[in-house]
């Protein structure tokens, strides 16, 4: 096995315990859904799942991850905007 498909397995199992790691933190109520810190684990982790799978031919895998990097990236644009908003007048 070459150095680079080890590296790539490397990545394809990191992926999977960060996503796996921000759900379990997510459902013990360590993270909240629309925080900073789960919603780059799982963007972090789909890159990391893009990577593995495009490189071993799962197109659909690699696809999904693509979309559910995206959801992440906006939600976290979405969260930033929130938070860097004025609050609102009463």
């Amino acid at each position: 096995m070459s150095a680079a498909i080890i590296v790539i397995e490397i990545i394809g199992w990191a992926a999977a315990v960060l996503i796996l790691a921000a759900y379990v933190l997510l459902s013990l109520g360590k993270l909240k859904a629309r925080g900073y810190v789960y919603q780059w684990m799982n963007v972090v982790g789909a890159a990391g799942f893009v990577i593995n799978s495009g490189y071993n031919g799962a197109i659909p895998s690699a696809v999904l991850n693509v979309v559910w990097a995206g959801i992440g990236l906006f939600t976290i644009s979405i969260v930033w905007r929130a938070r860097k908003a004025p609050p609102a007048a009463n």
